[in-house]
């Protein structure tokens, strides 16, 4: 009975349909679904319940009940439309897109599905177009930032594609477009670290490279906001404020080298103004209490990087003459700081150091005496001005000053120490009972030895202060800083064995006493740096420094010192590093004047058994040991105004040592050695770009560049190598960058251009011409590298030049190697171009006798490359073929491919054969049967 009444009700419901009355025929099918099991039934109610849901516009309804039938019956098409029309109405393109797909399918014809089909697909791209439109990604991401109920996941992924966005020109724009500045720094009103992280580090992507951006968004945001935000206790905020500024600076004072264009070329910027206005707020921040040590740190960075002058070609110094007008007194206020005063500003363990570097920096900038006079008077009056017999600490803040400048300008810190009084005051603080005016006074006294002439001086007045000080105190910091103090006086003779302050075996008892503080974990880190110091200047003694490379315990301390945020020892690190592998300057000596000097009784430098080159390999092997390649690996990425580019230089020459012995290099390669010395050879002293160059040049003349360079990184290896392509380097330099390119070249044709493009290619074939064969033949072997590059090719084509004939006359050369290596460039272009092939015969009239002697030379390789050469001349052109037959080329290629093919000789006796095919194809020459 309930069966025949459902299906009544469904008759009833379709009349209901017909007549448009779809309230009621939703009413008789819901009826009728209450009282049926039978699937084929139920599936038909819901599919026109579907259809009464469409009309009715209630599309969730229509959706609900299009998939119950389909849960029923699969392949219930009009379930199917009916669904597929409803998803689309509630905007879920891509699942309506599926429906209507599956319709399609079930009935290929039928034009409605494929209209459909056509209709969807349209719009499911306009709207996949318009939600990763950059405007829709930059709102979006802007509603999850700001909205206080988004979960952190959402947040952080949010922040991340901001941050993305504003790095690119056309996502920084619309950010920019979109009021997005303005909605940035509701970010920072926040006070969330993350989300104002955030929106530094897309501030400072937007003002990279953009000047017009970058002052908007200086003057909305405010220097002195910036500042502030700099100040916290916070590392990784004071980081991302310090790379804003950074990039507002390049893009004021267009050190982002990009070329500006249109709208942006168009508009005259004075941006001097707001550059003054930045330096003013960063010498601002030194002295105040509210800033951070870290926030110290990134402002003295700012003004390490951006005051001094680049490059000393350059006239205008007056960013310098200003900072040190407006802001020296602030920075030796800086320089003076003692930790242990209670009146000490915020520092980090570097703060001191980096100021002291941005002094050094700051004189050296200065173009006249008239310029450093009154850089000097205001250290003196500075200096002077805290003297005062009723306040020690102003006494001890004075020693301080002197002792961070004689860390930084030498010749001025020398000057300072001239000064009435300042002598005496160090000596009166070493006799203090106060710790902290012995720890500063010995400090000033160890810095106060640099030069030799300052030691002698101090060797007759205070060694034995120093001595009495050692014995005296049970204090650790003093008693470790009065050692190193005795450890530069004892070495004030440097490498000269004769030269020694000291009685014999005192240097290596001070050493012994610096690696035992230095394995020391529970001595503060400050304290140890100083047992680096010591051995810095101790290890210039020879069995000093074979003794600490024998201690694998003080060595890995030292390391792990290296590696800590304390980036003041790099120095003592490098300089430590250097004495241990001998590789500092050694003027040679002429023997000659060595008797002269013995002749007039004149000092004689000495070298010690021990700094032979046996002994140096053994101390080499030793560290790569102990680690010392990730060590330097960790000193290099330091970001940091302590990375001097004397520490640069320093590092430079250690690496080079280490590269010395090709078996070695694969270690430092694993370490992370090649990653390391790339910013090396592109910044710092002339030197220290040299000798990273020339290590460099050791690791890519044997090595894996996709292993020891890999990623992009490979393309940065190719123009300090071709640096070292110079007359001014010496053989060796050019010998070892000719091989580091020799294997670049040979990796992808992607290298090959870098090296065309860096002006290589008229150096290379210079050393082609060398009288040196090792050059000669490494030069050839690029080249044959080389001239699979087109561009390389067309300059062999072009009229005019004689490359190709400097390659044909070094195919007859009598080095085996030259031989080969040019044969196979030959080979090479001659495949490459048929005009290439003709050009060959008319360059010498002694190519075709050279021609002949490859194609019977005793080694494969070379035999191999010249018939090759010999099937490109034949053919290139019927004529050419034909002269070469009459030769008695014909001869020797009917020779050779008439041997018995053995592995070895496989490859030359088909090349022959195929020659003599080609002839045959001529009609030259008949088989004979």
């Amino acid at each position: 009975m309930a069966e025949a009444e459902a299906v009544q009700l469904k008759e009833e419901g379709n009349r209901h349909f017909q007549l448009q009355d779809y309230k009621a025929a939703t009413k008789s099918y819901s009826q009728a679904l209450k009282l049926t099991k039978d699937k084929a039934l139920l599936a038909t109610l819901y599919r026109n319940r579907a259809a009464c849901g469409l009309k009715t516009e209630s599309y969730v309804q229509a959706a609900s009940d299009a998939s119950r039938a389909i849960d029923i019956n699969s392949s219930d098409i009009k379930a199917l439309y009916r669904r597929c029309q409803a998803l689309e109405h509630l905007g879920k393109l891509d699942q309506a897109f599926k429906d209507v797909q599956r319709c399609a399918t079930l009935e290929p014809r039928n034009q409605n599905f494929q209209e459909t089909l056509r209709r969807l697909n349209t719009s499911i791209q306009e709207k996949l177009r318009v939600q990763f439109s950059t405007d829709s990604r930059v709102q979006k991401m802007f509603e999850i930032l700001l909205d206080e109920s988004s979960d952190a996941d959402k947040l952080e992924k949010a922040a991340n594609n901001l941050i993305v966005l504003g790095r690119e020109e056309a996502g920084a724009e619309r950010i920019f477009q979109n009021n997005g500045v303005a909605l940035l720094l509701q970010l920072v009103d926040t006070k969330r670290p993350e989300l104002v992280l955030a929106a530094v580090r897309t501030l400072s992507g937007m003002c990279s490279g953009h000047r017009a951006r970058a002052t908007v968004i200086l003057h909305a945001v405010r220097i002195d906001r910036i500042c502030s935000l700099m100040a916290v206790e916070n590392e990784e905020m004071s980081l991302a404020v310090c790379n804003l500024l950074q990039a507002v600076i390049d893009s004021l004072s267009g050190e982002d080298k990009q070329e500006h264009r249109g709208k942006e070329e168009a508009l005259v910027l004075d941006t001097k103004k707001d550059l003054k206005q930045i330096t003013s707020h960063l010498l601002d921040m030194l002295v105040s209490k509210k800033v951070s040590g870290q926030g110290r740190d990134q402002a003295l960075n700012l003004l390490n990087k951006n005051v001094p002058r680049k490059d000393l070609a350059i006239h205008d110094n007056s960013r310098t003459i200003y900072v040190v007008d407006n802001g020296l007194r602030k920075i030796l206020k800086v320089v003076g700081q003692v930790p242990d005063l209670p009146s000490c500003l915020p520092l980090t363990d570097n703060t001191r150091m980096l100021a002291s570097v941005l002094i050094n920096k700051l004189y050296d900038d200065l173009r006249c005496d008239p310029e450093r006079d009154h850089f000097r008077k205001i250290c003196e009056e500075y200096i002077t001005g805290k003297f005062d017999p009723q306040d020690m600490d102003k006494n001890v803040i004075a020693i301080q000053t002197v002792s961070g400048i004689l860390q930084g300008p030498f010749d001025l810190g020398n000057q300072l120490l001239g000064m009435k009084g300042v002598m005496e005051m160090m000596v009166a603080l070493c006799g203090s009972e106060r710790e902290v005016d012995q720890l500063v006074a010995v400090e000033a006294l160890i810095h106060a030895s640099t030069k030799l002439s300052r030691a002698t001086f101090i060797i007759t007045n205070g060694v034995s202060l120093l001595k009495e000080i050692y014995k005296t105190t049970k204090n650790e910091k003093i008693k470790i800083r009065t050692l190193v103090g005795l450890c530069k006086l004892g070495s004030a003779g440097g490498t000269d064995y004769g030269l020694r302050q000291f009685a014999e075996g005192s240097t290596e008892k001070l050493a012994k006493q610096c690696r035992k503080w230095l394995c020391n974990a529970s001595i503060d880190t400050r304290t140890r740096r100083w047992a680096v110091e010591g051995l810095a200047y101790l290890t210039l003694d020879a069995d000093v420094k074979d003794d600490f490379v024998q201690d694998i315990p003080a060595l890995q301390a030292m390391f792990e010192l290296a590696k800590t945020a304390d980036k003041t020892i790099l120095y003592s690190v490098a300089t430590t590093l250097v004495n241990c592998t001998n590789s500092y300057d050694v003027k040679e000596v002429i023997p000659e004047l060595v008797q002269l000097a013995k002749f007039s009784k004149q000092h004689v430098p000495e070298e010690h058994p021990k700094d032979k080159k046996d002994f140096i390999d053994m101390r080499v092997k030793r560290l790569l040991k102990a680690g010392v390649t990730s060590a330097l690996a960790c000193m290099v990425k330091a970001d940091n105004a302590i990375l001097t580019d004397q520490t640069k230089e320093l590092l430079a020459r250690v690496f080079l040592a280490l590269c010395d012995n090709p078996k070695d290099r694969g270690t430092i390669v694993a370490q992370g050695g090649g990653k390391a010395l790339i910013p090396l050879a592109l910044e710092g002293t002339d030197v220290g770009k040299v000798k990273a160059a020339h290590a460099l040049a050791k690791i890519a003349a044997v090595s894996n560049p996709d292993i020891a360079f890999p990623g992009e990184r490979v393309y940065e290896v190719v123009r300090p190598l071709v640096s070292l392509l110079d007359t001014q380097r010496d053989g060796l330099q050019n010998y070892e960058a000719l091989l580091g390119l020799t294997n670049l070249s040979g990796r992808s044709d992607k290298l090959r251009q870098k090296i065309f493009k860096e002006k290589a290619l008229p150096d290379i074939e210079n050393y082609m011409f060398e009288n040196h064969d090792q050059l000669r033949q490494a030069a050839t072997e690029c080249m044959c590298n080389m001239v699979v590059n087109k561009e390389v090719q067309e300059r062999f084509l072009a009229d005019g030049n004689d490359r190709l004939k400097l390659v044909v006359l070094l195919c007859g050369e009598d080095d085996d190697k030259v031989q080969n290596a040019a044969a196979g460039a030959l080979a090479m272009l001659t495949a490459a171009h048929k005009k290439l092939c003709l050009k060959m015969t008319q360059v010498t009239t002694q190519w075709l006798e050279i021609l002949q002697r490859l194609c019977l030379h005793d080694r494969l390789s070379v035999q191999h490359r010249g018939l090759v050469i010999a099937y490109n001349l034949l053919a290139a052109d019927a004529e050419l073929a034909k002269k070469l037959v009459e030769s008695e080329l014909l001869e020797i290629l009917t020779v050779v491919g008439k041997q018995e093919p053995d592995e070895k000789k496989a490859e030359v006796v088909q090349t022959a054969r195929e020659c003599l095919i080609k002839c045959m194809d001529y009609g030259f020459i008949k088989p004979v049967s």
